[in-house]
């Protein structure tokens, strides 16, 4: 596995976006919004000027003005209108006006509209459905025009626009069902008419409704004022094989209705009538793509835009995912133009936007997650590199060349017995947190803390060429850092710091290593193991840094090294030359210089020598009866006034000069250590000799 084990993720999200857009467009959540995107499409798509056989006979102001009557007019005028309009021979005349009610002047009045009716022979006529509501339903109720008007039409058909929520017309119904029946629209009888007069169109669509595809803005369709047609202004062939509308445009009269068009100014009724016929006749009536179908699609858009937002940073994802927003636009507008085609938009726009919106939150909470696990490990500009270059690579398990850095405090077990647990915790932590600066500053990574021990990686994640240099720097600023905080604990409550530091350099395998419930970022391998003995070597040799020859011939140019010798270590079947690191400057610990007897015990020979000078980590003698062998160890019991209290210590003899010798303490404990440094502190300052 990797540390980003989210490949999943992206589908996740992708299908739970999609499946929540898809969940709401279904019952209409966005129906608002998409049927305004449906009035951009005909706002962006502009006014289609009609070739069409459809003419509009306005009461307009102009007519009230030039007639001067109120409102209703006389029937006999419309008698008189009708008369004119069939001397040209018209296909089809809808009167979009409601004869439901006797004339309130008389019989006559109505007698006389009847016979134009009949002359006409091809006049259709408006009815109204209205909803009556009982205590427990609503029923509809038809009214039609009056019986001695109706009878001489060739039809009648209700005039009721349908409205959305917003109160826009964007569709006709065509039939409704009526008493067990079907009734027809007024749109629908005028097609039938025009069809029958010989008018050129494309079949009725087989269902109950359209979509009107709406040529223009109020005033596309030719208009011709009332009065006009009545004072012979307008010769009757204008009409011939038209359809004629005749209807009211007067804002006085209420008969306006908003649509997509329209904006501020609404569009009269009897206009919207003749959209409904025109869109009847071309059969380019919209047909909007099933529910479903933009169900899927969004569903399809969280899931692609999940995807790309993964595998991208997020400017570049949210450019991409604008690019396909306005791609899906485009193309729902081109079907729209070309095809009367109407692609759902707002549900795939809200779905691929919040793909990705949801995925850049989602990424975002898991990046700071996943910072927050790196941090135990790397450092803020290597954690930034992973996450900004997505390298997952680089903590997939694999061998590569390394230098492996092993830390402790040196006697911390008896260290903790003096201190509260509290106080333990407190240094610790402060302890740990100063390596683990020091670590990251060298481009480290740690790899794990195994209670007061620190185990650091130089060259993982990421290739570093001087990696060994990098630890071995480490390990130097190890030691300065340990003397100030030591200071600062033994002012506190007397609790002196040491650490020692082993580096091993070598291949290694690196990278993600463990269960399925659990893994770590560690490294594995002999170089580990090697490094980890070294650490443990530092007691032993009094070295507070010591490395292998691997490490010391990559940075013996570098630093102040010291051969140490070769060692046998657990492991290993061959010994292994180790060699101490020391900063060039002031490399070796307080040395007081006096003479004392010391007693040297080698091979269980006895033998009292003057001690020359001591500090905590080595002695040298002179006056010795014979050479002792370099790397020989042997027991050293010093007891000098001054000493609180005779030491016994083994020593390895690490030089030697005719009879004088150098001897480095080896096993020495921190109490021991610390006896020492006390001692050699109050002769130097003392003076004494």
């Amino acid at each position: 596995m990797k540390f980003f084990p989210g490949a999943a993720r992206p589908w996740l999200i992708g299908v739970g976006v999609g499946t929540a857009v898809a969940l709401t467009t279904l019952p209409g959540a966005f129906e608002f919004l998409e049927l305004r995107s449906l009035d951009l499409r005909f706002l962006l798509r502009g006014p289609i000027p009609p070739d069409s056989p459809i003419v509009i006979i306005s009461i307009d102001e102009d007519s009230f003005d030039e007639l001067d009557l109120a409102w209703p007019w006389p029937r006999e005028l419309h008698a008189r209108m009708l008369d004119i309009v069939r001397q040209g021979r018209p296909a089809a005349i809808g009167m979009d006006l409601l004869f439901v009610e006797p004339s309130i002047r008389g019989p006559r009045d109505d007698q006389a509209l009847a016979g134009a009716v009949a002359r006409a022979g091809n006049v259709v006529l408006g009815a109204v459905l209205t909803e009556i509501r009982e205590a427990l339903f609503v029923k509809e109720d038809l009214n039609p025009p009056l019986k001695v008007i109706r009878d001489r039409a060739a039809a009648f058909g209700f005039v009721n626009l349908v409205t959305d929520e917003d109160a826009f017309v964007r569709s006709g119904a065509l039939t409704r069902p009526y008493q067990g029946g079907i009734q027809q629209s007024f749109d629908g009888h005028l097609y039938d008419l025009a069809v029958k007069a010989g008018i050129r169109a494309k079949p009725l669509p087989p269902r109950p409704a359209v979509f009107i595809n709406y040529r223009g803005p109020k005033g596309t369709f030719p208009v011709i004022p009332y009065y006009q047609v009545l004072n012979g202004e307008v010769k009757p062939e204008t009409f011939a094989g038209k359809i004629v509308l005749v209807g009211a445009t007067a804002p006085a009269l209420h008969d306006e209705f908003p649509t997509p068009f329209s904006g501020q100014e609404k569009m009269p009724g009897v206009e919207i009538h003749a959209n409904v016929v025109e869109t009847l006749l071309q059969g380019n009536g919209l047909f909007r793509v099933p529910l479903s179908v933009g169900a899927v699609l969004a569903l399809v858009a969280a899931l692609l835009a999940a995807l790309v937002t993964s595998l991208m940073r997020p400017i570049r994802a949210f450019l991409l995912t604008l690019a396909a927003g306005v791609s899906y636009a485009v193309l729902a507008f081109g079907v729209f133009v070309r095809l009367s085609l109407w692609m759902e938009l707002i549900p795939v726009q809200v779905a691929l936007f919040l793909g990705f919106g949801t995925t850049v939150v989602v990424n975002f909470i898991q990046e700071q997650r996943e910072k927050r696990r790196l941090s135990r490990f790397f450092s803020p500009d290597v954690i930034k590199e992973i996450l900004s270059t997505r390298k997952e690579s680089s903590l997939v398990g694999s061998r590569r060349r390394i230098s492996v850095l092993f830390s402790d405090i040196r006697g911390f077990t008896s260290l903790s017995e003096k201190l509260s647990p509290e106080e333990v915790v407190e240094m610790l932590r402060e302890y740990l947190t100063a390596m683990t600066e020091i670590v990251f500053k060298y481009g480290g990574t740690v790899d794990k803390y195994i209670g007061d021990a620190i185990m650091a990686l130089y060259g993982a994640p990421f290739d570093q060429p001087n990696h060994a240099e990098q630890a071995v720097r480490t390990a130097l600023e190890f030691q300065d850092r340990v003397k100030a905080l030591s200071d600062r604990w033994e002012a506190r409550c007397g609790a002196r710091l040491r650490n020692g530091v082993g580096i091993n350099t070598g291949d290694a395998v690196v990278g993600t290593i463990g269960s399925l419930q659990r893994l770590e970022y560690t490294a594995i391998g002999d170089t580990v193991n090697l490094a980890s003995r070294l650490e443990g070597l530092t007691k032993e040799f009094l070295a507070p840094i010591v490395v292998s020859q691997s490490t010391y011939e990559e940075v013996k140019h570098l630093f102040y090294s010291r051969y140490l010798g070769e060692v046998k270590v657990r492991g290993k079947e061959t010994a292994v030359k180790i060699y101490a690191v020391e900063k060039a400057e002031g490399r070796q610990a307080p040395r007081a210089s006096f003479e004392a007897p010391v007693t040297i015990v080698d091979e269980d020979i006895s033998i009292t020598a003057a001690m020359t000078d001591l500090s905590r980590t080595g002695m040298a003698a002179r006056n010795l009866p014979k050479r002792i062998p370099a790397n020989r160890i042997v027991a050293i019991r010093i007891d000098v006034p001054g000493l609180r209290e005779p030491l016994a210590v083994d020593g390895r003899v690490i030089w030697t000069d005719e009879d004088r010798a150098g001897f480095a303490f080896v096993g020495l404990s921190l109490e021991d250590e610390n006896l020492l440094e006390d001692f050699v502190k109050r002769r130097n300052t003392r003076g004494e000799s």
